[in-house]
């Protein structure tokens, strides 16, 4: 065992994290494929397994891979919002009725025969003098649609010229979804095939309207254009990007002339989110949300009219959370789930979305849908504990208690092929890396890979797991966290580790919290590092993730106030030496518990941070906050520049990317002339040339060593 370094931190991926991603069985099942990095590296490649026999082999790539170095803005966006990392072989799809496969290349669309077929490349991005982006295949893998220049192009995928099969407006854009959609609504697509490749769906995106903010890298040699980029980013409470949704023929003969389809057609009004599309046969459904985010529309279009029957409504007294269960079975029923019970369950329903059958129930979750048939729905679920993740089997026809299928506990990632019935179980645990087993309908099983043998660091480093921890917010409710202890006797300096925010679950029983190596460095430093999921964040049910409605910032601060307070009553933490350190949200609430409660917290380093929610995006502060108009004392109360005296004779260090598009630079700008303006000491690091998250090593190194600086003088 050696000590951890601020370079161990800092480097990516993480010890033992290593594993199988897009993890896709071939439409027969007899093929499993997947992208996997050696140990240590991002540089992805595309491997295959013969389910039979467990054989693998690497399919060599097609054409040149991705380098981070040399994308152009728009897919440097697209990864930003996707945390995407990886480099090499980045994506790749099967079509969903042939053995084709499409594998997006830095040189161009690339389609395989197969995994050891003919291989072509079925456009260029030299061709377009711009990226192919979204490219897809067609069910049968006779065409790839992909978008260039704004409009969407289809080729066929035996190779020849590609066809704009849209046209319109050049300041609107047909095929690509809108920031708030890929960030915020977890929509990355803007276009979609129909299942017989005749026809596409797609959105049209006007943001002509909205205000520019522009960025300017202000490191950069460059000057004019290459210094500065321009974003149509709707602030809290102003105008979104207008979205319609028009159908035509994948052929390009009605290019200009689409069937759009009438969106408004139940009563929400123009300010309104596209929030999900999926074809069902001929026609084309669409979930189409209110501004406010309390009533979800699922509607039904005919594509040759554009004509919408309602089938079901979602309401909300909270807010509506979106999510990607939705099927269309093979008799043409749908598969659909709701939380209109305050906990995500799922329900069969007839095409006209009438209610056949509740299939789920209970205070817990499910949080994916896996695989469906005509009898059976594969999910996950935290049916056996909010800090596990297993798959599960409830029957269509005569649902019961739901069957698991995963054993250990600990947390479970699974793919299934429900035609053959052999699956994938990627399963780790707090003493245990990601292992990727394939297991077969008959019993048997091959492990594909051990992150833990695959990774020299994981022996090398011996990391000691944390452990968990329970302790209760003021109200009763049962909080669920982990605690990093140092060697020695108690009471300890300690660092809370937060995040906080809807969304997001930082406390499981997997290998991700064993693998937080800032938290497991400052335990080798001396400090007790702890971390609660508190009230408002994810996968505990609506009522726990309500709490905060309408007032960020209080409940999540009272929660961590409760975690120190029984640190300190257990003898473990020191409580005249606590601080608090978070990204993003955790940046914004690590600067809150500092302000707020200044009596419990001595210092605060703080990533990335909202520090007023008018500042942020329509999508995610309103679904939460509302507008700052119909909430001001919410806003008001939620900013961090309200609390600014809280940080007065308080250690303080900022952090913050200059190049941010998500949580720009201009919130901790707010807050240092708040600062100045009040003569309050502080500390600010900047990194020119990064974004949200710092993806250049030698900044994350120097990042590292700061923090680190800063605890040790500061909780002295």
């Amino acid at each position: 065992m050696r000590d951890l370094t601020p370079t161990d931190v800092a480097r990516r991926p993480l010890p033992g994290t290593v594993a199988p991603t897009s993890v896709a069985f071939s439409p027969d099942g007899a093929t499993l494929t997947h992208l996997v990095a050696s140990a240590g590296t991002l540089e992805q490649r595309l491997v295959a397994v013969y389910v039979a026999t467990g054989v693998a082999t690497e399919i060599p790539a097609p054409g040149t891979g991705v380098d981070e170095d040399d994308l152009p803005l728009e897919e440097r966006l697209r990864r930003e919002r996707a945390r995407e990392l990886a480099v090499g072989v980045t994506r790749y799809a099967w079509a969903r009725r042939s053995r084709r496969m499409l594998v997006p290349m830095a040189d161009g669309l690339w389609v395989l025969d197969d995994i050891d077929g003919e291989r072509r490349r079925v456009a260029s991005p030299d061709d377009f003098g711009g990226p192919l982006l979204e490219a897809r295949l067609t069910a049968d893998g006779a065409s790839v649609g992909f978008v260039s220049g704004g409009d969407i192009h289809v080729v066929s995928a035996d190779g020849g010229t590609p066809i704009a099969v849209t046209a319109g407006d050049p300041a609107r854009t047909r095929g690509l979804a809108e920031y708030i959609a890929q960030e915020e609504m977890h929509r990355p697509d803007g276009f979609w095939f129909s299942d017989d490749g005749s026809h596409l769906v797609f959105c049209e995106v006007d943001e002509s309207h909205i205000p520019i903010y522009r960025i300017v890298h202000q490191g950069s040699d460059a000057v004019g254009d290459g210094a500065q980029e321009d974003h149509a980013y709707p602030f809290a409470g102003e105008a979104n990007a207008h979205v319609r949704v028009g159908v035509v023929p994948a052929d390009g003969s009605r290019a200009s002339e689409p069937v759009w389809l009438d969106l408004g057609c139940t009563g929400i009004d123009d300010d309104r989110y596209v929030a999900r599309v999926t074809w069902a046969g001929d026609d084309v459904l669409v979930q189409v949300m209110d501004r406010v985010q309390s009533r979800l529309d699922l509607i039904r279009f005919d594509r040759s009219t554009g004509e919408g029957t309602l089938l079901l409504r979602e309401t909300s007294d909270i807010w509506i959370n979106l999510h990607d269960h939705l099927r269309v079975l093979h008799d043409g029923s749908l598969l659909w789930a709701s939380e209109r019970t305050g906990f995500r369950h799922l329900e069969h329903r007839a095409a006209d979305g009438t209610l056949l059958t509740t299939l789920t129930e209970g205070d817990w979750m499910v949080t994916e849908v896996v695989a469906v048939d005509g009898e059976h729905v594969w999910f996950t679920a935290t049916l056996d504990s909010p800090l596990e993740r297993h798959l599960y089997r409830v029957s269509l026809i005569d649902p019961g208690p739901p069957e698991r299928l995963t054993d250990g506990p600990g947390w479970h990632s699974v793919a299934f092929h429900a035609g053959t019935g052999s699956w994938t179980d990627t399963f780790s645990a707090p003493s245990k890396p990601p292992v990727t087993t394939l297991r077969r309908s008959d019993g048997t099983a091959t492990v594909l890979h051990d992150a833990g043998d695959d990774d020299p660091r994981v022996a090398e480093l011996e990391l000691t797991p944390p452990t968990e921890l329970t302790t209760s917010a003021d109200d009763g409710t049962l909080l669920h966290g982990l605690l990093f202890s140092p060697a020695g006797d108690g009471p300890h300096p300690l660092v809370v580790w937060l995040y906080g925010g809807p969304g997001a679950q930082l406390v499981t029983r997997g290998w991700g919290g064993t693998v937080a190596l800032r938290a497991q460095y400052l335990r080798q430093q001396g400090f007790a590092v702890a971390v609660i999921d508190n009230r408002g964040m994810a996968n505990r049910g609506l009522a726990f993730e309500g709490a905060l409605r309408h007032r960020m910032g209080t409940v999540e601060v009272d929660d961590q106030v409760a975690l120190v307070r029984h640190l300190v009553d257990a003898g473990i933490a020191d409580p005249s030496r606590v601080g608090v350190y978070g990204w993003s949200y955790g940046g914004y609430l690590s600067l809150l518990c500092l302000a707020r409660r200044p009596d419990v917290f001595g210092a605060a380093c703080a990533g990335a941070p909202v520090t007023s929610w008018d500042g942020y995006d329509t999508c995610y502060t309103e679904r939460y906050m509302g507008t700052p108009a119909s909430n001001p004392e919410g806003y008001r109360a939620g900013s961090v520049m309200t609390h600014v005296e809280g940080l007065r004779n308080r250690s303080l260090l900022l952090v913050h990317g200059l190049i941010d598009e998500n949580v720009h630079f201009r919130h901790t700008a707010r807050l240092l002339n708040a600062l100045l303006a009040a003569d309050i000491d502080h500390r600010l690091l900047l990194y020119p040339d990064e974004r949200h998250v710092p993806r250049q090593e030698r900044d994350r190194v120097s990042m590292e060593h700061r923090i680190t600086e800063f605890f040790h003088d500061a909780l002295a």
